[in-house]
């Protein structure tokens, strides 16, 4: 069992080594002459509206943009804030109720699309801070590499002990389990990758494989919109994006807690999936330490093979290196979350509403 273990954990080494030498990384900026239309969904976004809406209004490189915040039933100051703020690219609409069945953020985002016609969508959260060119960037990226749609991969800031053991393992599960330029190729619905925290689609790709609409009751709306471009026959990937945005998701563990809570159990094709998933962070990140403890050297390997695709991925994304000595733990506290994920999937809420 050790050496099945061994030759697994040097395997996905070798697939993390592949991705970082090949990883999609960004252009370089340049004039866009293509109109843009920015969807900022907020519901109860008071402290990130104000920074938000500068940033997207100082980005530089881009003609035609239009900024479209999308008020989601917010009960704070967001709109008022939002109002107060002077940009002639701005524009504040409120979504309409939600519809039966329909995912809040994902109405959202489909009012939105039905107000532009612009060539490029791009979805965003408030809680992401972008660069200056971040998007004038993205967008060459997208056209250089002649693709449907991107997700350019926002820098993660974890602070705490729990986002440290737990935020690295979002880029570090696709970077060291996925052939990323094959899945780009040859793309599966089984092999995507997707953020929406920014994501950047063609227009007419996105209408054509059925919009927000295709997703409106799905909790992981970015992977499973990603999948519906799939199915209609577009490309995308993800894209490094470290020097474009960067992004604090959660603040406290109960904060992590209540995120991943309403959306794991969804995210490994169900129950099996998810046995599957923490049967593999047991073998490649728990037993290995085990093991080693003991003094058994093919544990060793194993363990230090494993540290070393998180210290890869940290790399990557100019994140923290020393945390990928803690795998072992963050491996123990994923698989905790998967089971509350599971056990609380019908009381599940994210920002007062019930999912």
């Amino acid at each position: 069992m050790l050496l099945i273990i061994f030759l697994l954990n040097s395997g996905l080494l070798l697939l993390a080594l592949i991705n970082y030498a090949t990883m999609r990384r960004s252009s370089v900026a340049r004039e866009i002459e293509s109109s843009i239309a920015i969807l900022l969904p907020v519901r109860n976004e008071e402290e990130n509206i104000e920074r938000i809406v500068k940033e997207l209004s100082a980005q530089t490189f881009l003609k035609h943009y239009q900024i479209m915040v999308i008020n989601d039933g917010s009960t704070d100051r967001t709109v008022e804030l939002a109002t107060a703020l002077s940009s002639p690219n701005l524009v504040i609409t409120n979504a309409p109720a939600l519809p039966s069945g329909w995912i809040g953020k994902v109405g959202a985002l489909h009012h939105g699309l039905s107000k532009t016609n612009a060539d490029y969508i791009v979805s965003i959260d408030a809680d992401v801070s972008f660069a200056p060119d971040a998007l004038s960037r993205a967008i060459a990226t997208l056209e250089d590499l002649n693709l449907d749609y991107i997700c350019p991969y926002p820098r993660q800031v974890a602070i705490t002990w729990g986002e440290r053991l737990i935020q690295p393992l979002l880029q570090w599960s696709w970077m060291s389990t996925l052939f990323l330029r094959g899945a780009e190729r040859f793309p599966l619905q089984s092999t995507v990758v997707a953020n929406g925290q920014f994501f950047l689609i063609k227009t007419s790709a996105l209408t054509a494989s059925g919009g927000f609409e295709a997703v409106s009751s799905q909790v992981l709306d970015d992977i499973e919109l990603a999948r519906s471009l799939v199915r209609a026959g577009f490309r995308g990937t993800v894209v490094d994006g470290s020097e474009l945005a960067t992004t604090r998701m959660y603040q406290s563990f109960t904060e992590i807690r209540a995120g991943y809570g309403k959306s794991l159990h969804r995210a490994f094709g169900g129950l099996l999936g998810s046995i599957l998933t923490s049967l593999f962070f047991f073998a490649t990140g728990i037993l290995p330490l085990y093991y080693a403890l003991t003094g058994n050297l093919f544990a060793l390997a194993s363990l230090v093979a494993i540290i070393s695709t998180r210290a890869l991925s940290a790399y990557a994304s100019s994140t923290r290196t020393r945390d990928a000595l803690l795998h072992p733990i963050s491996a123990a506290l994923f698989i905790y979350l998967l089971y509350y994920s599971w056990s609380h999937r019908k009381s599940a809420q994210w920002k007062g509403r019930t999912l």
